[in-house]
């Protein structure tokens, strides 16, 4: 059967991504765990769906890693876009990142390229709603969807919508509500020092990419496709602006996001397609710290509280997702045009290394979202595939398709690709339209 193949030019998420790697999001050392990996190519036959690939922990360790065959492999154009199509009236399109509550019982899974939010029951992979995006007059999608770790509410990010917009959420009753009251129109709003949140020059493009939420549950820190970034008080109805940065303090795409004893670590990405008004390549690292943010009551001037540049790449990069290691020592920066992984000590700042990813087991790594496994001992890493369906494509396409298993040495310091699981889907074309993106690590109760 031929894979039919949308045409889509799409911001890829870090950090989290964006993927997300703080101290609640990360199981404990010593619990079983699992792996979800998700292929955001359409399940095979269709135009919508994708397959959510589940690892257990133990099958990933070892000498024959590479060997592994998932406990579980989810047709997202069954049941998932049954119950989407029943709840919205439509299919869910392209799978690009999955989050976990702090419990891990329930997954948050955002479909890019159509807008839908579905929640699944982890411990069985049933979905239990479907929830839709705002169409705006710019567009309707759900780029990356973050749990708060009060598992009080889902907060979206509606890229091409330009909305930030809210899930309200009890995950012990299985409720999950979408509140249009507290929508963020990130293209029509006014900042706190009075000005557009949208205009040339200072946010020119407010696509939200990554909406990267603390621990404490009280500030997101948004991500923008033209540069510049929004804190946000998640938790207001509607979600109002606590402090605004530009495009000269903040570069755009960033994704990927890591909380580290009080300090926000965000990054920033390579350019999504012709926007002239972006960076084609580099990217950076800041750190905020978050008790800067708290305590006052009168607006912040702009740009301020500022950031910390912590680390800044030049030349033909781009930054995706972060993980740490080392107990938080360290924070692994992955570099998909590169193929590496840039370490920074988090202690100050200070870069510990560069990790090559290409060699034996692959020549075009790609390497995108990531976590850390309980006992800090393996890093998992999403490879890109060569046909990719979301971000630059002269960034994000890889060789190697599949779960990269990347062994942690010195510490936390080092590392080395140890294997690959492939992942793929191949039309009757012949065509490799395997394109894993989302990755978490789930601990297993």
């Amino acid at each position: 059967m031929t894979m039919h193949v949308f045409a889509i030019v799409l911001v890829s998420c870090v950090w989290l991504a964006a993927a997300r790697t703080d101290a609640r999001q990360s199981p404990a050392p010593g619990q079983a765990y699992e792996v979800w990996v998700v292929d955001q190519s359409d399940s095979r036959g269709k135009d919508h769906g994708g397959t959510l690939y589940i690892f257990s922990g133990s099958a990933l360790t070892g000498d024959g890693a590479s060997a592994a065959t998932p406990a579980a492999a989810v047709d997202l154009g069954a049941e998932t876009s049954a119950l989407c199509r029943e709840r919205t009236g439509a299919n869910p399109v392209r799978p690009h990142m999955v989050l976990f509550n702090r419990e891990h019982t329930h997954a948050s899974l955002a479909f890019v390229a159509s807008g839908h939010v579905v929640l699944l029951d982890a411990a069985s992979r049933t979905p239990l709603d479907c929830i839709r995006t705002t169409k705006s007059a710019t567009g309707q999608q759900a780029h990356a969807a973050f749990p708060s770790a009060d598992g009080s509410y889902v907060i979206v990010a509606n890229q091409n919508g330009k909305r930030l917009e809210r899930i309200d959420a009890n995950f012990a009753s299985n409720t999950f509500t979408h509140n249009p009251r507290a929508t963020l129109d990130l293209a029509t709003c006014t900042t706190p020092s009075g000005g557009p949140c949208q205009a040339p020059g200072i946010r020119p493009d407010n696509a939200p990419i990554c909406p990267v939420v603390t621990e404490a549950s009280d500030l997101a820190f948004v991500t923008l496709r033209g540069g510049g970034l929004l804190v946000v008080d998640p938790r207001a109805t509607p979600m109002r602006i606590v402090a605004e940065y530009d495009m000269t303090a903040v570069k755009g795409n960033g994704c990927g996001g890591a909380e580290v004893t009080g300090q926000m670590y965000v990054n920033s990405g390579g350019r999504p397609g012709p926007m002239q008004h972006l960076h084609q390549y580099g990217f950076d690292v800041y750190r905020f710290s978050l008790d800067a943010f708290r305590g006052k009551s009168e607006p912040f001037p702009v740009n301020s509280p500022s950031p910390t540049l912590a680390f800044t790449a030049e030349g033909e990069r781009d930054s995706h997702g972060i993980a740490l290691t080392g107990n938080g020592a360290y924070a692994w920066v992955m570099d998909r045009h590169q193929d590496v992984v840039e370490v920074l000590a988090t202690k100050d700042d200070a870069h510990a290394g560069t990790i090559t990813l290409n060699g034996t087991l692959t020549s075009n790594a790609a390497p995108d979202l990531t976590d850390t496994s309980p006992a800090g001992d393996l890093v998992f890493v999403a490879l890109r595939g060569p046909t990719p369906l979301s971000g630059d494509p002269h960034n994000a396409t890889g060789a190697t398709p599949g779960l990269g298993i990347i062994e942690v040495t010195d510490a936390g310091r080092s590392g080395r690709l140890r294997a690959i699981v492939r992942i793929t889907n191949v039309g009757a074309d012949g065509v490799e339209r395997g394109d894993p993106h989302g990755l978490r690590v789930r601990r297993v109760r």
